[in-house]
């Protein structure tokens, strides 16, 4: 393992003994990690990650640190929230410089705020680095802004599941259907069919572009756009798969001219005016 980057006359914060530092890894590239997370990786004692943090990530940690696992997986045996919290209390307690490295951002459905809460109980010292989160990274490796704006003044960030790893029931799709142009929802491909059938019967239109991108931001990263009414049937005939992040809303389109990533691959853009044309058939690259 190399030193990845020179932090001489860097202002990096302080990371004294018994600390833990909640460090957001970012939605996937190891290209998106912040330069304050990398240098915490450095000098952790101890680091306990999550199952979507790159491995090559991990390789950028001080040679002496321990490596503990605490990934939460759908359908999959996982560590449990309180263990996870109990273990960065007993490791700060120990005299380790801890980081928790955390998929995304730590505070957006990554569960840091518990983390943070349990910390601030215990009496033990920490510090937060936030990371790009899927919604807004992942997307943009996709080409589609969450924002622009001749489509949305508004974006809304849900969870596809809740504490118990049901479709959510207590948010209230009808109000999301009408009031918010743009949809981005995390971790939904396990109930994909009661969240969609649900902005449906709120009265959202079928044609309503929708993008599913997986692995986002990865080399093996996959696009499928469709409609709302097709999402199911076009996720399953294309085999798309978890970790992924969904988009609902008219600024989908914008991905036929600003598909940054396909462009530089020599493709060329599908309409130079996306917002006057129809959804394009479902088409997963």
């Amino acid at each position: 393992m190399q030193q990845p980057f020179d932090f001489t006359g860097m202002d990096v914060p302080e990371f004294p003994a018994g600390m833990v530092w909640l460090v957001g890894a970012g939605p996937g590239d190891p290209g998106l990690m912040t330069l304050q997370g990398l240098s915490a990786l450095r000098r952790a004692d101890a680091i306990v990650y999550d199952a979507l943090v790159d491995e090559r990530i991990l390789a950028w940690r001080h040679p002496d640190a321990n490596l503990e696992y605490a990934g939460k997986r759908g359908g999959k045996p996982s560590a449990k929230q309180r263990d996870i919290s109990l273990r960065l209390i007993e490791l700060a307690r120990a005299g380790r410089r801890v980081v928790r490295l955390k998929g995304g951002d730590p505070f957006v459905f990554g569960r840091g705020g518990e983390e943070a809460q349990a910390l601030v109980r215990a009496g033990v010292a920490f510090r937060v680095t936030p990371g790009i989160s899927a919604g807004i990274g992942g997307l943009g490796y996709a080409g589609i802004p969450v924002t622009h704006r001749d489509v949305n003044q508004a974006v809304t960030f849900v969870t596809g599941h809740d504490q118990s790893g049901d479709a959510p029931s207590a948010i209230d799709w009808q109000a999301l259907a009408k009031g918010s142009p743009v949809l981005v929802i995390y971790m939904a491909i396990k109930h994909l069919p009661q969240i969609s059938g649900a902005i449906l019967a709120a009265g959202r239109d079928g044609a309503t572009p929708v993008a599913v991108v997986q692995n986002a931001t990865r080399p093996d990263m996959r696009v499928l756009e469709t409609t709302l009414a097709e999402v199911v049937a076009d996720v399953e005939r294309h085999g798309m798969g978890s970790p992924a992040i969904i988009c609902v809303g008219e600024v989908v389109r914008m991905r036929q001219v600003i598909d940054w990533a396909g462009q530089l691959e020599g493709e060329k853009p599908r309409a130079l005016d996306p917002l006057g044309s129809a959804p394009p058939a479902a088409d997963a690259s």
